[in-house]
């Protein structure tokens, strides 16, 4: 059943009818707006804490701005759910997430209220920034432009690089700091407790709430009296504070700490805000989960916690507990036993040790794992340092991330041929956060690279294997894919063996058609192979398991065996696994056909990994109908020519 909004909800379909209300009913209006996304996210999972945390802030950015004339863009976007709903989505909004469903990010094809596209983090500043300088030279003058930021996002170089920017270019941008203290996992880094400062002096707020008082009182008598009352409370903040204000030294003007959660207060502040020109930085505190106890006790897992209980908040699991561990649980119980047998073994991630399930190693060994924050860049330079001075770094990133620092592992890493290990979380399609988190990339990106080993394992002892391979191979970087699923092997824990580089493996003969396949789509196709023996037909299947350097011999028996050869890879067709084997065809010059199965070439939406599968036809009813044509195809021709 759809939950049903409460009547003042049920009244707005867009921002205009928001304005019409008055500012005393605001309150209740983030009630009913919180616990319908409550009544949603609890039976149509989605990111539900940052959402919670910033009701109010989007009920006043809405109520005091001229959206979509002015421009407000959502860095990340979890916690925009609110937007949605206030912006003509509310009863689209149980689709979120879902195949053919609203987006769970903002998104421009979806809305004009979504000015800018968003799911990784730190966007924001540039494209507001981007925005208002394009509004300036169009002679768009009277918009305005906001970026919302959380404070996780704040340590990525992006934002700090927009700031820069923005500080000299006297640009008519807002920029929101939703500083909760948490992205998905607590915040780290020398900004986070800067912010934690300037939310924590007592004297400093103590004084700030006097200032914000008399400027409320003061703005009757014009901007000049603002100013002067600005100037007075910047003057004090460095010495209560006893440091700069860094967003000052940026030449932003600042305004804050203040309650995140009081709507009234938050219109009035931002109402005497639009009115100033010029760069400026709203610092607001909220609580992430704010409204909903066990969200606010337990961030981390209510971030996004799948099903849960409305009432009580207890998640609702699926019936029995799966045999099989995630490819995340298995890494990092391997990692913590690589690291346990080599104490030159570190970790790196940026921002995601529980995602990546290095929380195995951290607990372990505190020194030995880094979390840098939302920073991919740094991150693979930080390990590529680490690698120069005769550690064994296991850079853990998603692989929609990494391509951020693509310039650096070629750059830092590559051409010094220095020995990172790249576990490439969340390889492949990922399901419901769709085209901004898919991994379909990397093995397009990374094959492109010099001196780079490119793997992928079918299952979880074969990711152990790679990793104790990668963990002892010191010849330059070494690159492992997997991906965000349940394993398929029960007994995973096998003695650790090292894998020949290079080298495939022939899991099947067969007749006619050769499948070809990397990492866990493997599994998919073993399943094919097994329904289409049982009606007679035998095709040869083979677990290449490297990209780069590929298997020759192995593909040069392929070649003269089979008359048609299919490659599948949860992956971009466009550079991956088949252009490979297409290579190799065309400069051994064999004759057999090449049918190429992944990842089309296009962006792909949201979904449930099976919708998602079988929409790009790599789900086992398109691999078992392309490989039944091509063998019958190829015995009919066998036929006619006796």
């Amino acid at each position: 059943m759809k939950p049903e909004p409460g009547p003042l909800l049920a009244s707005i379909n867009s921002p205009h009818d928001l304005r019409k209300l008055d500012k005393s009913q605001l309150n209740e209006l983030c009630n009913e707006l919180r616990n319908f996304i409550l009544d949603v996210v609890s039976v149509h999972p989605g990111h539900l804490g940052s959402s919670l945390g910033a009701v109010e802030l989007t009920v006043a950015l809405h109520y005091v701005y001229n959206t979509p004339n002015d421009k407000l863009i959502w860095d990340v976007g979890h916690q925009a759910y609110g937007h949605k709903i206030l912006t003509g989505r509310r009863d689209l909004f149980h689709t979120n997430r879902q195949y053919k469903g609203i987006s769970g990010f903002p998104s421009r094809a979806e809305s004009e209220f979504d000015a800018f596209g968003v799911g990784h983090a730190s966007t924001s500043v540039s494209a507001a920034l981007g925005m208002a300088v394009a509004s300036k030279l169009t002679g768009k003058n009277g918009k305005k432009h906001i970026a919302v930021i959380g404070d996780g996002a704040m340590t990525g170089g992006l934002a700090l690089e927009g700031m820069n920017n923005a500080g000299v270019s006297n640009a008519d941008i807002l920029v929101v700091l939703n500083d909760n203290g948490i992205s998905i996992d607590k915040n780290v880094g020398a900004i986070k407790e800067y912010l934690t400062l300037m939310a924590t002096s007592r004297t400093y707020n103590k004084f700030k709430n006097a200032v914000w008082d008399f400027l409320g009182k003061a703005s009757r008598y014009g901007p000049n009296t603002q100013r002067f009352a600005q100037r007075i409370e910047n003057a004090i903040k460095g010495t209560i504070l006893r440091r700069s204000n860094l967003f000052e030294a940026m030449n932003f003007r600042y305004f804050g700490p203040v309650d995140g959660h009081d709507v009234e207060k938050l219109v009035r502040i931002l109402s005497d805000i639009r009115e100033i020109g010029g760069p400026k930085i709203l610092h607001v505190i909220t609580t992430k989960g704010k409204g909903f106890k066990r969200a606010e006790e337990e961030q981390t897992i209510y971030h996004a916690p799948g099903l849960f209980n409305r009432e009580t908040g207890d998640l609702i699991h699926g019936s029995g507990e799966s045999v099989f561990l995630t490819y995340q649980q298995v890494f990092g119980r391997t990692l913590l036993y690589l690291a346990q047998q080599d104490d030159k073994i570190v970790a790196i991630t940026p921002a995601m040790p529980s995602g990546s399930a290095l929380n195995f190693m951290m607990d372990v060994f505190p020194d030995r794992v880094f979390d840098v924050g939302i920073a991919e860049e740094h991150a693979v330079t930080f390990a590529a340092g680490m690698a120069a001075e005769g550690l064994i770094p296991f850079c853990t990133i998603y692989s929609t991330f990494l391509q951020r620092a693509y310039d650096q592992i070629i750059h830092d890493v590559a051409l010094q041929n220095l020995p990172v290990v790249f576990c490439i979380d969340r390889a492949g399609l990922v399901g419901e956060d769709g085209a901004t988190h898919h991994g379909v990339f990397d093995l397009a990106y990374m094959s492109g690279i010099p001196n780079m080993v490119v793997s992928a394992p079918m299952d979880e002892v074969a990711l152990r294997n790679l990793m104790f391979t990668a963990a002892h191979y010191q010849k330059g970087p070494f690159s492992i894919r997997y991906p965000r699923k349940r394993g398929v092997v029960k007994e995973w824990e096998h003695p650790l063996k090292k894998v020949e580089i290079g080298k495939g493996r022939s899991l099947r003969s067969g007749k006619y058609v050769a499948v070809l396949s990397i990492g866990d789509v493997g599994n998919t196709v073993k399943l094919v192979c097994d329904q289409l023996a049982q009606e007679g037909i035998l095709v040869g299947h083979f677990d290449m398991q490297f990209l780069q350097p590929i298997d020759e011999a192995l593909l040069q028996e392929v070649f003269a065996q089979y008359q048609s050869i299919v490659t599948i890879e949860d992956g971009a067709v466009k550079g991956g696994l088949g252009d490979a084997v297409l290579r190799f065809k065309n400069k051994q010059g064999y004759a057999g056909v090449v049918t190429h199965m992944g990842i089309p070439e296009k962006f792909i939406e949201h979904g449930s990994l099976a919708d998602l599968y079988d929409a790009c036809g790599i789900s086992a009813p398109g691999i078992k109908d392309t490989v039944q044509m091509l063998y019958l195809v190829n015995s009919s021709k066998e036929a006619e020519k006796k």
